[in-house]
């Protein structure tokens, strides 16, 4: 757990997720020598989430830190984080939000 914790956080501060893009279930798996499916099944026994859930709570915790410190756009900031389409990004934060990126960004 600790380690796929690291990896995790590790990941997140990079500079390039422009250019390395989003992580997925495989990378993190293949970190920690691992079968994806068995870390799932390791991640959802020890904390209730799969390895997709980490990533994604991750990543709005990074995306909540951009909103609220710079002024750069929902499309820079879906970019900046790894996503291909703006879209994708605001599908995802809006359903664990409950809020979009603009809602989040005007409320704070």
């Amino acid at each position: 757990m600790q380690q796929f914790e690291r990896i995790l956080l590790e990941y997140f501060a990079q500079d390039s997720l422009i250019e390395v893009g989003l992580p997925d279930v495989k990378y993190f798996a293949g970190q920690l020598n691992l079968s994806p499916n068995y870390l799932s099944d390791l991640l959802k026994r020890y904390t209730g989430k799969t390895t997709q859930e980490h990533i994604h709570l991750q990543l709005i915790e990074r995306a909540k830190s951009l909103l609220w410190g710079s002024s750069k756009s929902i499309s820079e900031i879906a970019y900046e984080l790894g996503f291909e389409h703006p879209s994708h990004f605001t599908k995802i934060f809006k359903t664990k939000m409950r809020k979009s990126p603009k809602e989040f960004r005007n409320l704070n």
